[in-house]
């Protein structure tokens, strides 16, 4: 049975105040009932994934409990059901289920990716009210607000999301190794493809995620999250130029903290 989403529309939303034709959605602070359900929201999602708890120790993690979750964690944050079976489908017709997140670093280990993905997902729904609380705080919020307005469903999309551009570009190779006894054995490598071709990674990212959910057009700050979550070291010389502009957004700074934390502390 299909769990119905939890994000539901705002009583502004439903008066049909952000459909007008002169007003953008992103343009406007957020309530306090927004930022309220935001935080609900996000815990909402948490108690999807301690419900399936993926990981039972260090990295020992249930490849197939990672991928259940992941699939119930779409249905609860993706409102649009026609998008979310897309979401889903692309996950498992990809190899995202199976790809390993890098070749000789964190998550290089069949499955990595999926897992990967979900760590990033939960860093950042884990400190999602601290973070944002912090942020609605300080100077640059008060500039910027108006242009970023928050949802967990955005968040989680930014995180879950943000690495799409790996599944499909790994290949395996069997390398000639031998155990602590001395005993030869077959080991798995992983290496890039050689034929892939990609528009950068974060970037091919978003191209990736448009292509299955085109309403995600009108969130830029969505797509600035996945896109920038590198931070300096997937720019070019030009796009670095204006890197600092997109620090702005609250949600880059958030997936690029979910993602260094979940690749440098828990290694996946």
């Amino acid at each position: 049975m299909q769990q119905k989403p939890f994000f539901r529309q705002t009583n502004r939303q439903k008066e049909g105040i952000f459909f007008e034709s002169k007003i953008n959605p992103w343009d406007r602070q957020m309530t306090q009932e927004e930022k309220d359900k935001l935080y609900s929201d996000a815990e909402r999602l948490l108690s999807v994934y301690n419900e399936f708890s993926p990981v039972k120790d260090g990295n020992n993690f249930d490849k197939e409990a990672t991928k259940n979750c992941i699939l119930k964690m779409n249905q609860a944050a993706i409102e649009n059901q026609d998008e979310c079976k897309a979401f889903s489908a692309w996950m498992e017709e990809s190899a995202f289920f199976t790809s390993p997140a890098s070749t000789r670093f964190h998550g290089n280990f069949e499955g990595g990716l999926a897992l990967h993905s979900l760590t990033v997902t939960r860093q950042a729904l884990l400190v999602t009210k601290p973070f944002m609380e912090n942020y609605f705080l300080s100077p640059a919020a008060k500039k910027f607000t108006e242009k970023y307005t928050v949802s967990a469903s955005d968040i989680y999309i930014s995180a879950i999301a943000h690495d799409f551009c790996k599944a499909d570009v790994y290949k395996t190779e069997w390398h000639n190794t031998k155990d602590i006894f001395g005993n030869r054995k077959k080991t798995p490598v992983y290496k890039t493809k050689t034929d892939t071709r990609t528009l950068g990674h974060g970037n091919e990212s978003v191209l990736r995620v448009l292509e299955i959910m085109p309403s995600l057009i009108k969130k830029r700050p969505v797509l600035e999250a996945i896109s920038r979550h590198m931070g300096f070291s997937d720019l070019s010389e030009t796009e670095s130029y204006n890197y600092t502009n997109f620090l702005d957004n609250p949600l880059v700074m958030l997936i690029q903290f979910a993602d260094q934390s979940a690749a440098q502390w828990y290694d996946c």
